[in-house]
């Protein structure tokens, strides 16, 4: 006789799933090519009439917007005709596939489109295919390769940023006076916004004629202050502003690493007669390095995403010294009012992030791997 408790000790095994009819399962299939039907067939009334190709079609995005709603309540239908139980437990996941299939893919695909179309808001002729045209502009223009080329030089600062971060982090960890304190008061450019910072600092305290900083540094001998009129004095003063904002995000993401080490093994190290280099290089930074690449790796996320302070104080000058990629495509959309081009350089700019992050991720993995053998 089969063991009670083995039969019990798997419940599923004690339910046989529900046999679905076979007219069910048809007419979910039929429910499911009506939903597509009506989707795939306002989609390309909707695509033909913005081509230009007919001339009765829709004045807008709606009618794609309610069949879109219409395929989703039809694709759920017919998931619990023909697969009944199973297909009501998938009822649960659909909504947030279908949220971030109408939110994230669809401004997607839309975008592409709109990356090879000839769409200048300040023309008449409106929105029209032109092929390749904005790949060829692109690949000629030279401020653009500019912005991709500062670009690097504001992701290296990160590896600055996160040895000031990471030492900051191991002052508020120690046994100092006052360390509650200054953990809050180090917060503080965290709280503000980059706009903000721009105004405060760039625009007011860096301003060449009655700011407090540009009169110490006239008072110091510096005859003519100006922070951004010099390309890389400018580009190093906005990399500073940046920098002060968002340092507080890496060191408090690196003090929640330190509190959360072994007390053990760093008892252990002092007692072995270890010095407190030792101590940091060869138990600390190596215990620490998981949350260091994750904290370097959001950060070079709003590494390059750097727009708002940019746009505030240099727009990008002098000569196109301190642009980045974003305030290049905003500047693109806001001055030339150039969408189509625009939506391109912001496709390829969206490519090169995903590859670099991707070989990033990759690199910085197999060297905390073999990192951890060779301290083995």
């Amino acid at each position: 006789m089969q063991d009670a408790s083995a039969i019990s000790a798997d419940p599923k095994d004690l339910v046989a799933p529900e046999p679905v009819p076979a007219a069910r399962q048809r007419l979910g299939q039929l429910v499911l090519i009506a939903g597509w039907a009506v989707l795939l067939g306002t989609l390309a009334v909707q695509v033909l009439s913005s081509a230009g190709l007919i001339y009765k079609g829709f004045d807008n995005w709606r009618p794609l917007v309610y069949a879109y709603l219409a395929w989703a309540v039809a694709f759920g239908w017919s998931q619990v005709l023909r697969r009944g139980n199973e297909g009501s437990k998938a009822l649960f996941v659909l909504p947030a596939v279908l949220f971030i299939a109408a939110m994230v893919i669809f401004p997607l695909v839309f975008g592409l489109y709109i990356a090879f179309t000839d769409w200048n808001l300040s023309a008449f002729e409106g929105r029209k295919f032109n092929g390749l045209d904005n790949v060829r502009q692109m690949l000629a223009d030279p401020f653009y390769w500019n912005a991709l080329a500062n670009m690097i030089w504001y992701t290296l600062s990160v590896l600055v940023e996160y040895a000031i971060a990471f030492g900051l982090a191991l002052l508020l960890n120690s046994q100092i006076r006052g360390r509650k304190f200054f953990r809050v008061v180090f917060l503080l450019p965290l709280m503000l916004s980059p706009v903000a910072v721009s105004w405060m600092v760039g625009k007011s305290m860096m301003e060449i004629r009655f700011g407090p900083v540009a009169n110490l540094a006239r008072w110091l001998g510096w005859e003519n202050p100006s922070f951004f009129t010099d390309p890389w004095l400018a580009k190093l003063s906005i990399m500073a502003m940046d920098a002060w904002t968002f340092i507080p995000l890496m060191m408090i993401m690196l003090l929640a690493g330190l509190q959360a080490l072994p007390r053990e093994v760093l008892e252990a190290a002092r007692v072995d007669g270890a010095s407190a280099w030792q101590s940091f290089w060869k138990v600390v930074f190596p215990l620490t390095l998981p949350v260091s690449i994750t904290a370097i790796m959001i950060r070079i996320i709003f590494k390059l995403k750097i727009a708002d302070i940019i746009i505030n104080v240099t727009s990008g000058g002098p000569g196109g010294a301190t642009d980045s990629v974003t305030s290049f495509i905003y500047r693109e959309y806001r001055d030339r009012s150039n969408v189509g081009y625009g939506t391109l350089l912001a496709m390829v700019y969206l490519v090169l992030i995903v590859v670099a992050l991707t070989l990033m991720l990759n690199i910085a993995g197999r060297w905390l791997r073999g990192y951890g053998q060779e301290e083995a």
